[in-house]
């Protein structure tokens, strides 16, 4: 059998696996974070938030109409301010 045959045959038993929830253990899943709901928990303004957030106001507005993605890196500083507000927002704001 080709090479791309026998890599075919491997992807495909792999996209099985996959489908059955076996996998490879370093694979991470992406929960979303809604910029919207992140704010509203923790009672800031979109003024408040978007410096906080390294970005402009019109920037983050876009992201909380979706009219922008919401990056990898976004996403895990909108979980830290979400899951420990205080600590974040003292640290963003030093």
């Amino acid at each position: 059998m080709s090479q791309f045959g026998e890599d075919l045959i491997k992807s495909m038993k792999e996209a099985l696996a996959h489908s059955r929830g076996e996998g490879v253990p370093d694979m991470r899943v992406t929960r979303f974070c809604n910029p919207r709901e992140v704010r509203a928990r923790v009672g800031l303004t979109q003024t408040e938030m978007a410096p906080l957030m390294g970005m402009s106001l019109s920037g983050y507005r876009k992201w909380e109409q979706g009219k922008r993605a919401v990056s990898g890196p976004a996403v895990n500083l909108l979980r830290i301010i979400e899951k420990h507000p205080e600590a974040a927002i003292d640290a963003l704001r030093s």
